[in-house]
């Protein structure tokens, strides 16, 4: 099998790249997905974000070109979402999603007294493929107001009102010395302390959560306000894992999208079935434990974009198959191409967040287990063509294994 090193679907958390760091949080981006490996080039226009931020503090309004789903990690937070003739509060917890469409104007804050708030989004830029911008609504010394690149005669018109003014009003603050006479490193400091999380005080995160609406726990189809992922029964459980899932069939915002969101906690010692997608491509975060995983691929799917000569030549099937195998670590990310079996192995409890891309009609198939194992579907007649043992010997194989979809990972000590 695969070291992680050549694993190209698992991403380490080293392989997110800060964009923003100050005292009260980050905002971190993950490498594209197809720079890791061709086999992710329908990932090509996904991007995977990473907001953490302190108590007590606010994530000041800006928008984005990209579509977002959002899914809260940990923490307690206050979303506000601007339309032009509008605004929508909503208090989000752990489990809480939401789609902010492109171009939404909104401010999170941290609205816990002690817990960071720790935020996933997935980003499907609407410009330029697997490229996002953001503009702010505020100006900082090193990332301007949107409103600052007008020029002044226009603003003038715009707001009815002399520069100065404005200027005052509604822009960054003029530097206090001239650029040229710091030095680099103190420009350095300040761009990576660039205030667009900043401290709020407790009155202020309270006039901002007073109205603010909570997510339905009965319902997950809100055409606009956030669901929570736990909201409905999973769709597997038992007392070694459980499975919750929200499908596009089940939401409009998902619907529009094309994605599933789900949340998986699997029981310490215990196992995720081996099982596959038949159409969508998952990218898993792990939030919380530590495990392992499987996955089975062919060879070759470890070669980046770089190598990428004339379409390799075709290597015989009798050779194809490949583990990849890695440790698993909280905000460790891995991939799961569509029909690659996958399986999980939690060494203390463990908890995903998963995205599926092309999730309209998406079959998830187990390998294992009682029930929905599509093994176990194969006709008598052809099970003693494709196995080495007789079908009976297989019905009793399959008939071993008691649980379904999560098992016990210790193989069973025979008495």
């Amino acid at each position: 099998s695969r070291s992680d090193q050549e694993n190209p679907f698992i991403f380490k958390s080293n392989r997110f790249q800060t964009l923003y760091e100050n005292e009260n949080g980050h905002i971190r981006l993950l490498q594209k997905f197809d720079k890791r490996s061709k086999i992710f080039e329908n990932l090509q226009n996904y991007r995977l974000l990473e907001y953490k931020s302190k108590p007590h503090t606010l994530f000041l309004p800006q928008y984005t070109d990209a579509d977002f789903i959002l899914v809260v990690l940990s923490g307690k937070a206050t979303l506000t979402v601007l339309k032009s003739n509008d605004r929508n509060s909503f208090n989000l917890e752990r489990g809480d999603a939401i789609k902010l469409p492109a171009g939404t104007i909104a401010y999170l804050a941290n609205r816990d007294d002690n817990e960071d708030l720790r935020v996933l989004d997935l980003a499907i830029p609407v410009n330029k493929p697997g490229q996002l911008q953001s503009f702010l609504l505020s100006g900082t010394q090193n990332q301007p107001s949107l409103l600052s690149g007008f020029s002044k005669n226009i603003l003038e018109a715009a707001f009815n009102t002399n520069y100065e003014e404005i200027e005052k009003v509604l822009l960054e603050q003029q530097e206090q010395e001239p650029q040229h006479r710091r030095s680099l490193k103190d420009r350095r400091q300040e761009i990576n302390e660039e205030n667009v999380i900043v401290k709020v005080s407790r009155e202020q995160i309270e006039e901002l959560s007073k109205n603010a609406k909570s997510s339905s726990k009965k319902s997950v189809s809100s055409e606009s306000g956030p669901f929570n992922l736990r909201s409905r029964n999973p769709i597997y459980s038992n007392k070694f894992g459980k499975f919750f899932e929200i499908t596009p069939e089940k939401n409009q915002q998902l619907q529009d999208l094309d994605i599933f969101v789900n949340s998986v906690d699997i029981k310490e010692g215990s196992l995720l079935l081996p099982n596959y997608n038949s159409r969508a491509i998952v990218i898993v975060t792990v939030t919380e434990g530590k495990g392992d995983f499987e996955l089975v691929g062919q060879r070759n799917e470890n070669q980046g974009k770089e190598n990428d000569k004339e379409e390799e030549q075709e290597e015989e099937t009798s050779k194809q198959v490949q583990l990849y195998r890695a440790k698993l670590s909280p905000g460790d990310v891995f991939v799961i191409p569509a029909g690659h079996p996958v399986a999980i192995n939690a060494s203390s409890d463990l908890n995903l967040i998963g995205f599926g891309i092309n999730a309209e009609n998406n079959e998830r198939n187990f390998l294992a287990g009682e029930e929905d194992n599509v093994i176990s579907q194969v006709e008598r007649p052809v099970k003693e063509l494709a196995f080495p043992g007789s079908s009976h010997e297989v019905d009793r194989l399959l008939k071993n294994q008691k649980q379904s979809y999560f098992a016990n990972a210790q193989p069973l000590q025979r008495e």
